[in-house]
C-alpha cells in the first residue's frame, strides 16, 4: 500500500487551556510603572510581525507565539540576572514585562548588569534600566515598580520570575502564585553556581514537548507491519501514534484515526491488529505531570542532572543553598569572599538543616567563598534558560523542567595551588565595576582579562552576546588590551528579535559598527575596533601575519561552514586558542580548541546533507521539499542564469569559445537559453511579460506533465509486474489555467514581474488588469509526442550517452544576434532575497512550489513554510544563543588563566525544548609519528628562507635540508593548489627548478605575486623514510621576512 504522509503524535491526555487563561491586563502600577514606549501593540487579536519574528517563528510557531502575546510577565530583581531575563523576554514577544526592583543601583551591580550606567550608581535598578530595555521592543510594554512584592502587585500576571531574592519571599510568592494558577520561575546565581526552579502548576498543558517536525514517509507493506520506502528512516518510537491517509485497497485506515505502533526496526513498525482499532480522538494535548509548591519541593526536590559527571552535586547544592539562605537571613550579609570563618559557619547550619546527611563540605564550601560573586557568563547561560522556562509557561510550547536545575563550572577556578592564588586579600570588595567577578577569581586574573587582545568573527546573535559579556568581564578594557570584531553585513529588521545590540535606527548599518557602539556605552573602558571586511583568503592583507599573531585569541561568530573551517585553519596556523559556538532553534554548542591539547574544529564534521535525487525533482516528487528546491532551481534558470549569461555573451568576446569547450550538452543548453532571452522570447513591453509567463503557466503545470504521462501512463507497470505509479512515485495530473484562480494568478503576476526586472522594464502590481491581459493570451496547442527520453533514475540518467547535435550548434550561433547589434542592452541577474516582501521573490517560489504540489497531490506549504525551506533560514531564539555563549564565555576564563589540563575543558550541547544539557571533554589532538619524533596538527616544521648570507634557499638547498636534517627524502611538494616539485616532473623542468629560490618558483607556478605583508609560506610535503616508504609528516612554514 502507498500511504504519504503519516504523521506523528503521542500519547494523549489532559485537556484544553481555561478560556481566557492567559490573558490579563497589564497590570496597574505607580507612575513610574508607565511604560516609556508607549501602550504595546501586543494583543489577543493581533497580527504578529513576521517581518520582527521571522526566525523564532520557525522555534515556536505561529500559536505559541500568539499565547505569548496576551501573556504579562513580572522579573523582580534587576541586578545581571534579572536584566538577562527580561532582555530575552522582551526579545521574545511576550505582552508585558514589568520590572520590579525596589533597591538602589550599586558599583558591584555593573560586574554582569550591561543596562545599567556608571552614573546610574544611587538611582533604582529597575527605573534606570527601564528605558533600556524598553529599546528592545515596541510590542511589548514594559514598565518598572520600586514598592514591596504583595499579592495586590503579584495577582495579575501569569508569571512571576523572582532572582535576588530570600528564601522567606521564595515560599510565600510560592504559596499564593500556585494557589492562583500563576506560573513561578526562581532564578539565582552565586559564582559560578547557578540554581533554577520552576512551578507550573497544576494545569500545565503542553502541546508540543520538543518541537520536531513529525516525519511523513511513504510506505509500502502489509496492514500489521509497515515498511518505509526510500531507505527512510521512520523516526518513531513505541507508543507513538499514526494516522493514514491516501491507503488504496484498505480505505478503512484513511479515517480510523490515530493507531499506536510498535518500532520493530529503523525501517518498519506494527499496527497491531487491524481489526481492533483504538477511539481516540485526535486533537490534544500531553499533560506531563503536576508540579509541587516551592515550599513542598524544598523537602521532596526533583532534580534535573546538568553535567553526569558532577551527578552527585545537585542534592548537596540543594542543601547548601539553603543553608546560604540561612546565613544571609542571620547575618544581614552573604559570606564573604574567601573568608575562612564565614564558610565554616555556613556549612554548619547546612549541616544542621540536613541531620544524616552525607554532605560534600569541600563544595559548601566553594559555594560560600563564590557568594558574593556576579559573573556575566553564568548569567547569561541560567538567564537564558530561565527565560525559555517563561516561554514553555506562557505559550505551553516545549517540556518544562522538573522542577529543580543546578549547575556549576568550578573547572573554571585555577588548576593549581587554587588556596594560594585565592586568597581572602585578592578577591576582596575594590569598589570596583568588577569586585563580582574579582570575588571569583581575583584582582590578578581581572588584570590579565584586562590585557587580552581578541578577534570577534561576525556580529550577529552570537557576536551580540559574546561583545556584551566581554564588556561586562572586562576583557581588552585595559590599556595593553583590546577587541576587534568584524562583519561585513548589514542590520536588517529580523535581525532585532536575537541580535539585541541593534534597535530600529540601526537598520541598513554596519553590524559591526553599530555593536562596537553599543557595547562600548556599556563599558567605557572597553577598547574595541570594528572592521567591515569578511574574513577569507581574499583580506589575508587586513588580517595579516602581524594581526594574528598578536592576538590571544579568537571567537567565532559565524553562520557558515565555510567560514569556520577558513578561521579554524587560520587558529592552528598561528596556534591561537578558539571558542566555536552555534545554534539552530532552542539547540546549541560551545566547542574550545586548545593550541597542542585538543582537536579542530575542522578534525570532525558532520556528514553532508542528503541531496534531493535530479529526476525526483524533475520528474517524481512526493514532498514539499521537492516543490519548493524544483521552484528555486526555476527561479535561478529563468531569472538570474540567462541574464548572465546573455551578459557574457554580449561583452566576453571568447564567451562562444568557453562555452562550446563545456562538457555533455551544456554548451547546446547554453546557446539555446541565450537564444531565447535575445530572440524568440525577448519581451517589448508588459503585456509580452504576461504573456510569456502565461505561457510558461501551460508550459510547467500542464505540456510537460502530460508528456509525462504520455511516456508513463496511469496503469503502466514494470518488468516485475507492479505499478509504475506507486511507492514513492506519485501519479501527476496536469492543471488547467485558470486566471479567476488566485494561485494560478499570483504565478503569473510574479513570474512576469521578475522576467520583465530582468529586461529593465516597469512591471506592474494590478492584479484586474493582468487577468485581463491574460484572457487574451494565445497558448500553442500542445500534443505529447513520441521519442521523448525521460530518466527514470539518476543512475540512469549518468549512464544515458549524450551526442552533441553539431548541427543544432551551428544553426544557433548562426541566430543569434551579434553583439555589436545590440550595443548598449544588457540585462539584470536577479539575485533570490528571501525577506523583501515586495520583490516578488517569495510570490513566486510559493506559487511555483504550490502549483507543481497540486500536480502531484501534495499537500502545499504556506508562505512562512516556504519561507523557511525555501530560503534556508536557520531558525533561531534569543534565549539559546544567551546560554551558549554564557558557556562559551567559561571556557574562555580557562583559556586566560592557561589551564593545561584537558579534563578543565568542556565541550557544551544543549536543546532547551527538551530539556537537555550535556557536556563533554574535548577531544584529545590526534598524535602521529614518523621515526621517534612524535607530532600533531598544531606542530610543523619551521624552515628560514633566507641563508646567513642573505641569499634565499633554492629548491635544491631545500631537499638537502631535509634529506640532512630529518632523514626525509621529499618526493613531493606543494604550496596550496600549486605543485612545486615531484619526483615524476620532466627532466628539464626539474633543472631548471633545482637553482631557483623556492619564492621565485612559488610566483611562477601559481602566477601570483607575494604579497609585501606575506612572511612565511605554508608547504605541504610527501616524503619517504629511510627504507623508502611513505610517511606522514607537519606542513613546512617557510619564513621569507
Amino acid at each position: 500500500m502507498s500511504s504519504p504522509p503519516l504523521s506523528k503524535k503521542r500519547r494523549i491526555s489532559g485537556s484544553e487551556p481555561p478560556s481566557g487563561s492567559s490573558r490579563a491586563p497589564v497590570p496597574s502600577l505607580s507612575s513610574s510603572a508607565t511604560p516609556t514606549n508607549g501602550m504595546a501593540k501586543n494583543g489577543g487579536e493581533a497580527e504578529i510581525d513576521e517581518g520582527l519574528y521571522s526566525r523564532q517563528l520557525y522555534v515556536l510557531g505561529h500559536e505559541a507565539m500568539k499565547r505569548m502575546q496576551t501573556s504579562n510577565v513580572l522579573v523582580s530583581g534587576l541586578r545581571g540576572l534579572g536584566v538577562e531575563v527580561a532582555k530575552n523576554l522582551v526579545l521574545g514577544g511576550v505582552k508585558s514585562v514589568t520590572l520590579h526592583d525596589p533597591h538602589p543601583a550599586a558599583w558591584p551591580d555593573l560586574a554582569s548588569q550591561f543596562y545599567l550606567r556608571e552614573e546610574d550608581v544611587g538611582q533604582n535598578r529597575a527605573e534606570a534600566t527601564l528605558p533600556r530595555l524598553a529599546e528592545l521592543n515596541s510590542y511589548v510594554a514594559v514598565s518598572s515598580s520600586r514598592e514591596p512584592l504583595s499579592q495586590e502587585l503579584l495577582a495579575p500576571f501569569q508569571v512571576v520570575v523572582l532572582t535576588n531574592s530570600t528564601l522567606e519571599e521564595q515560599l510565600w510568592v510560592g504559596d499564593f502564585c500556585h494557589s492562583h494558577g500563576i506560573k513561578l520561575v526562581v532564578a539565582d546565581t552565586r559564582g559560578l553556581f547557578g540554581q533554577l526552579f520552576c512551578d507550573f502548576g497544576d494545569d500545565m498543558v503542553v502541546t508540543d514537548t520538543n518541537g520536531e517536525q513529525p516525519l511523513s514517509p511513504s510506505i509500502d507493506g502489509c496492514p500489521g507491519e509497515v515498511t518505509c520506502l526510500d531507505e527512510a528512516r521512520h523516526g518513531f518510537e513505541t507508543g507513538d501514534f499514526v494516522t493514514f491517509t491516501e491507503v488504496e485497497g484498505m480505505e478503512q485506515l484513511n479515517s480510523c484515526g490515530p493507531v499506536e505502533i510498535r518500532v520493530l526496526g529503523p525501517y518498519t513498525f506494527s499496527i497491531g491488529d487491524t481489526s481492533e482499532f483504538g477511539d481516540y480522538v485526535r486533537g490534544g494535548h500531553c499533560h506531563p505531570g503536576q508540579d509541587k509548591r516551592l515550599r513542598e519541593s524544598l523537602v521532596e526536590p526533583e532534580l534535573m542532572v546538568t553535567d553526569f559527571a558532577k551527578a552527585e552535586r545537585p542534592p548537596m547544592l540543594h542543601w547548601g543553598w539553603q543553608g546560604l539562605h540561612r546565613f544571609i537571613a542571620q547575618r544581614g550579609h552573604a559570606p564573604r569572599p574567601r573568608h575562612q570563618g564565614d564558610a565554616a559557619e555556613m556549612v554548619a547550619l547546612t549541616r544542621a538543616l540536613a541531620p544524616g546527611v552525607e554532605l560534600d563540605e569541600k563544595l559548601l564550601q566553594e559555594l560560600a567563598f563564590q557568594a558574593t560573586g556576579d559573573l556575566a557568563p553564568l548569567n547569561a547561560f541560567i538567564g537564558g534558560l530561565a527565560a525559555q522556562e517563561v516561554m514553555k509557561a506562557v505559550s505551553g510550547k516545549f517540556t518544562p523542567i522538573t522542577q529543580w536545575l543546578y549547575f556549576d563550572a568550578l573547572e573554571c577556578l585555577p588548576e593549581e595551588n587554587k588556596e594560594t592564588v585565592l586568597t581572602e586579600e585578592q578577591c576582596r570588595p575594590r569598589n570596583s565595576r568588577y569586585d563580582g567577578q574579582i570575588a571569583v577569581f581575583g584582582a590578578d586574573l581581572q588584570a590579565k582579562l584586562g590585557a587580552q587582545k581578541y578577534f570577534v568573527v561576525g556580529a550577529g546573535a552570537i557576536g551580540c552576546e559574546l561583545l556584551k559579556n566581554f564588556a561586562m568581564m572586562g576583557l581588552g578594557c585595559g590599556p595593553e588590551g583590546s577587541i576587534t570584531v568584524t562583519d561585513m553585513d548589514t542590520i536588517e529588521k529580523s535581525n532585532l528579535n536575537r541580535q539585541f545590540l541593534f534597535r530600529p535606527w540601526d537598520v541598513t548599518k554596519l553590524k559591526s559598527e553599530r555593536a562596537a557602539a553599543a557595547v562600548r556605552a556599556m563599558n567605557p573602558s572597553l577598547r574595541i575596533t570594528s572592521r567591515p571586511e569578511r574574513v577569507g583568503p581574499e583580506t589575508e592583507r587586513v588580517y595579516d601575519d602581524d594581526f594574528f599573531e598578536g592576538l590571544d585569541g579568537v571567537a567565532n561568530a559565524l553562520d557558515n561552514v565555510d567560514a569556520r573551517l577558513y578561521m579554524d585553519r587560520r587558529c592552528v596556523y598561528y596556534r591561537k586558542p578558539l571558542l566555536e559556538s552555534g545554534t539552530l532553534g532552542t539547540k546549541g554548542n560551545v566547542q574550545v580548541v586548545i593550541p597542542f591539547l585538543s582537536e579542530s574544529y575542522s578534525s570532525s564534521q558532520d556528514p553532508p546533507e542528503k541531496a534531493i535525487p535530479i529526476c525526483t525533482l524533475k520528474n517524481f516528487p512526493n514532498a514539499i521539499e521537492h516543490t519548493l528546491q524544483w521552484a528555486r532551481d526555476e527561479f535561478e534558470g529563468l531569472f538570474k542564469q540567462p541574464a548572465e549569461n546573455v551578459n557574457q555573451y554580449l561583452m566576453d568576446p571568447r564567451f562562444l569559445e568557453r562555452t562550446l569547450r563545456l562538457a555533455g550538452t551544456q554548451p547546446l543548453e547554453v546557446l539555446e537559453a541565450v537564444e531565447r532571452s535575445l530572440v524568440t522570447e525577448r519581451p517589448r513591453d508588459w503585456p509580452d511579460c504576461v504573456a510569456w509567463a502565461c505561457r510558461h503557466w501551460h508550459r510547467q503545470y500542464s505540456n510537460n506533465i502530460r508528456q509525462l504521462l504520455h511516456n508513463f501512463p496511469p496503469e503502466q507497470t514494470t518488468n516485475s509486474g507492479t505499478l509504475f505509479w506507486s511507492g514513492p512515485k506519485r501519479c501527476p495530473h496536469p492543471l488547467v489555467f485558470d486566471p479567476d484562480n488566485p494561485l494560478h494568478l499570483d504565478y503569473v503576476l510574479a513570474a512576469a514581474n521578475l522576467f520583465a526586472q530582468s529586461y529593465g522594464l516597469e512591471g506592474s502590481r494590478d492584479r484586474a488588469a493582468v487577468a485581463e491581459l491574460v484572457r487574451h493570451v494565445r497558448v500553442p496547442p500542445f500534443t505529447p509526442k513520441a521519442g521523448v527520453r525521460i530518466h527514470v533514475s539518476d543512475q540512469e540518467l549518468q549512464s544515458a550517452a549524450t551526442a552533441m547535435d553539431d548541427g543544432r550548434l551551428e544553426e544557433l550561433k548562426a541566430s543569434l544576434p551579434s553583439p555589436e547589434e545590440l550595443r548598449g542592452f544588457r540585462m539584470y541577474p536577479i539575485d533570490f532575497e528571501k525577506d523583501d516582501d515586495t520583490n516578488f521573490h517569495m510570490d513566486f517560489i510559493v506559487a511555483a512550489s504550490n502549483l507543481r504540489a497540486e500536480n502531484y497531490d501534495i499537500p502545499p506549504a504556506d508562505r512562512h513554510k516556504s519561507k523557511l525551506i525555501a530560503g534556508k533560514i536557520i531558525p533561531a531564539i534569543a534565549t539559546t544563543t544567551a546560554a551558549v555563549v554564557g558557556l562559551g564565555c567559561l571556557e574562555l576564563l580557562k583559556v586566560v588563566q592557561g589551564h593545561r589540563r584537558l579534563s578543565s575543558y568542556k565541550n557544551g550541547f544543549l536543546n532547551l525544548a527538551l530539556p537537555f544539557l550535556g557536556f563533554s571533554e574535548p577531544i584529545a589532538c590526534p598524535r602521529n609519528k614518523y621515526y621517534e619524533v612524535e607530532w600533531t596538527l598544531w606542530d610543523r616544521f619551521e624552515v628560514q628562507g633566507l641563508q646567513p648570507d642573505g641569499q634565499e634557499m633554492t629548491l635544491r638547498q631545500f631537499l638537502a635540508y631535509f634529506k640532512r636534517e630529518h632523514r626525509l627524502e621529499i618526493t613531493m611538494l606543494s604550496q596550496g593548489v600549486s605543485m612545486l616539485y615531484s619526483f615524476f616532473m620532466p627532466p628539464a623542468k626539474l633543472r631548471e627548478r633545482h637553482d631557483q629560490p623556492m619564492t621565485e618558483i612559488v610566483a611562477r607556478v601559481s602566477k601570483k605575486r607575494l604579497g609585501r605583508h606575506v612572511k612565511a609560506l605554508v608547504f605541504e610535503l610527501c616524503c619517504n623514510d629511510d627504507t623508502e616508504a611513505d610517511i606522514e609528516v607537519p606542513y613546512v612554514r617557510y619564513s621569507i621576512r
